[in-house]
């Protein structure tokens, strides 16, 4: 153990285990241009498409934003009588407030709707 140096490695062990992981190496990177070589055109671009996802296609978007979505109107809280004609009882500027304004409701001829602007109250009428 005294010729061996300070941590018992023995200098021809060392070599070869050097010699060997040389081998190793060298064998990896032969495979490694081979994998390249077959890619074709853009072998980084292969290499890389294991590793990345591509993109996911969304589907696509409806024609153009409702009147609902650009919020040109106001939601009602709207009574039917008993001839079918609405009466608005509320109007409110988005349809959370109408929603929790509504919540406790009981009455089942009473209804939340969204009404466009420029759209008279009749649209709500029963027919």
């Amino acid at each position: 153990m005294a010729t061996n140096g300070p941590f018992g490695i023995d200098p021809e062990e060392f070599e070869r285990a050097l010699r060997e992981a040389g081998i190793d190496v060298r064998d990896l990177i032969g495979k490694a241009g081979e994998y390249i070589d077959r890619a074709g055109s853009n072998p980084l671009a292969s290499l890389l498409g294991q590793f990345i996802q591509p993109e996911r296609t969304r589907p696509p978007k409806p024609e153009g934003p409702t009147t609902g979505e650009t919020g040109s109107g106001v939601w009602a809280i709207f009574t039917l009588g008993e001839d079918g004609e609405a009466r608005v009882d509320q109007v409110f500027p988005n349809e959370l407030e109408a929603l929790r304004a509504h919540r406790d409701n009981t009455d089942t001829r009473r209804h939340v709707r969204f009404l466009p602007y420029g759209v008279p109250a009749s649209v709500l009428d029963a027919t």
